[in-house]
């Protein structure tokens, strides 16, 4: 981590509030005159950050709003974290805007990439986990949070395939990052979960061998099920249908290790209604009170 950007990190770490210690919602278009008529029970609401890098219309109009109620987390997916070449800069600036327009609680961002060149992928793609790679990636991140003067989340992949000349282990690879650059960890559990499947990891040795000091932020979101050619168990992180209860376990696993931490209920396909949503982040918050302060928040 470069000295400039630790000390943008630290400086913003101080004036930053961190999210609420409270179950929150991706916000959603179907639901925003609902939330803005209704007082919503919920901790804080997120959503992703290329939605908003426009100057005007009617999505900042009603963002403003929901800001000016509720605590706020921005999520990016067009960084490309991963991408061999440098980040772009007209898209940092776009986000540094938005973020400096709302002074969210959070950003966070994937740890893969969605572009090469000129083109551009509707998908966050997988990385090997090598030194090369953990170079690249630890100067992108210190890039960007040099650029945003705060600290990021980075959050931990869903993939379905391993890179053979990989020479680490995914957790080795985020630890290595988050020591490096001293950027947090969103914790997205239905990813380990889906992952873990996926490749015949132990969830719990995952979740062990993360520094969960550093989770700043969890999510939880429903998987779909499919089989790969051999026949074998195929989970696709598509986040259109209800949290499985495999991950409703794990994560009270995680929060037997951490404590209560801010968590997301992630629902970005078939959209339910407010109500379903808001159950889910009742069965959360049920979780979240059964597990004391155990972890000092960074």
């Amino acid at each position: 981590m470069t000295l400039l950007a630790q000390s943008h990190a630290c400086g913003a770490r101080e004036k930053s509030p961190a999210l609420p210690i409270e179950v929150g919602l991706g916000l959603k278009t179907q639901h925003i005159q609902q939330i803005l008529s209704e007082k919503t029970d919920i901790g804080f609401f997120e959503v992703h950050a290329e939605n908003y890098m426009v100057a005007g219309g009617p999505f900042h109009h009603h963002l403003s709003q929901i800001r000016q109620r509720y605590a706020l987390s921005i999520h990016g997916v067009g960084l490309s974290i991963g991408a061999e070449h440098a980040i772009d800069e007209d898209h940092l600036d776009r986000l540094a805007e938005l973020l400096n327009r709302y002074q969210p609680h959070s950003f966070s961002e994937h740890l893969a990439w969605s572009s090469h060149g000129e083109n551009f992928y509707n998908d966050l793609l997988p990385i090997p986990y090598d030194q090369a790679t953990l170079s690249r990636v630890c100067e992108h991140i210190d890039r960007v949070q040099e650029r945003l003067q705060r600290p990021m989340l980075l959050e931990n992949p869903s993939t379905y395939v391993e890179f053979a000349h990989s020479s680490m282990s995914e957790t080795d690879f985020i630890s290595a990052v988050i020591k490096r650059t001293g950027c947090g960890l969103l914790l997205d559990v239905n990813n380990v979960y889906v992952s873990c499947i996926n490749h015949n990891w132990n969830p719990q040795h995952y979740i062990d061998s993360l520094p969960l000091e550093a989770v700043g932020e969890i999510h939880l979101a429903g998987f779909a099920e499919d089989q790969d050619s051999l026949g074998a168990r195929l989970l696709i992180d598509a986040h259109g249908s209800p949290i499985d209860n495999a991950v409703w376990s794990l994560y009270s696993d995680v929060l037997k290790r951490t404590g209560p931490l801010p968590t997301l209920i992630e629902r970005d396909n078939d959209i339910p209604a407010l109500a379903v949503l808001l159950s889910e982040a009742r069965q959360a918050e049920a979780l979240l009170a059964r597990h004391p302060q155990l972890l000092e928040r960074a």
